[in-house]
């Protein structure tokens, strides 16, 4: 059964290659035959993904949260998921290259170093608490794609103002569109940790006994929310609109960041689930 899952994680990887190797194709030859097959290419690895999980969940009776290169797939998957779902809300196909090559990247960790045969906590067999992980990954994923497209926005703000393009630019969204997929994956992401939140604080106080509402991770992540959730009001209030939103989106992207590493590395919390 390992070599099972050993060749469906390297199957996994080939499909992400083939639909950036579409992307990338069609960002610079833009054929219209490609603008239809790569998503659904992307869809075929996405479903092929969850089909992989599944695999590993039923088969090591867990979710895959346990290793660091369980959780690199499950970034993998978290990046190209919310990509697709900001391409159909947006239906615009230009910027994938610049996304799915770092499901490439996270996958190929994950294919190279994963291991089958580990002592696994407890804990991190409790499905509850498999999708409270789930989703808090996909929400940071989410926001950390918003800072992708901010990124790119200030970019090509700054080679509009210098008239100065090369082809890659050319190829990209106006900035109106670019404004649009970062606002898209601000909601995805503020959805999907507000979710991450409320089940946590229903469900985390009956699993664990030292269970504390001012648990530093608790603290962050309800902070984080609650700054996506302000900058997505003033955006809807026209407060923060082009640049300003653009940079909201970046700063608010790292300050996720920090808060997390500020957490995992200084302070206590009952998150951590080491033998």
């Amino acid at each position: 059964m390992n070599n099972v899952m050993q060749i469906m994680s390297y199957s996994v990887l080939v499909l992400y290659l083939i639909t950036f190797l579409s992307y990338l194709y069609d960002f610079f030859v833009e054929n219209n035959y490609f603008q239809s097959v790569k998503r659904i290419v992307l869809f075929i690895t996405l479903i092929f993904h969850v089909v992989y999980f599944v695999e590993r969940t039923f088969f090591l009776g867990h979710l895959p949260i346990v290793t660091q290169y369980e959780i690199f797939s499950l970034i993998a998957f978290s990046i190209a998921f919310t990509y697709f779902i900001i391409e159909l809300l947006s239906d615009i196909k230009g910027t994938g290259i610049f996304i799915l090559i770092f499901s490439i990247i996270f996958q190929a960790k994950s294919t190279l170093f994963i291991q089958d045969i580990y002592v696994v906590n407890n804990v991190l067999q409790n499905y509850p608490l498999g999708t409270h992980v789930i989703t808090a990954i996909l929400g940071f994923t989410a926001i950390s794609i918003s800072s992708a497209y901010s990124f790119m926005y200030l970019l090509l703000y700054k080679n509009l103002k210098s008239n100065n393009f090369s082809i890659i630019f050319k190829r990209l969204p106006s900035l109106e569109i670019l404004e649009k997929l970062t606002f898209y994956a601000v909601i995805i992401g503020f959805c999907l940790l507000s979710f991450a939140v409320i089940l946590g604080l229903i469900w985390l106080p009956s699993a664990f006994p030292e269970f504390s509402y001012f648990d530093s991770k608790i603290i962050s992540t309800v902070t984080v929310t609650i700054v996506y959730g302000i900058g997505i009001t003033l955006k809807t209030k026209r407060i923060l609109i082009g640049k300003r939103f653009a940079k909201f989106s970046i700063y608010g992207f790292i300050f996720s960041i920090l808060s997390l590493m500020l957490t995992s590395v200084i302070m206590d919390s009952f998150h951590n689930f080491s033998n």
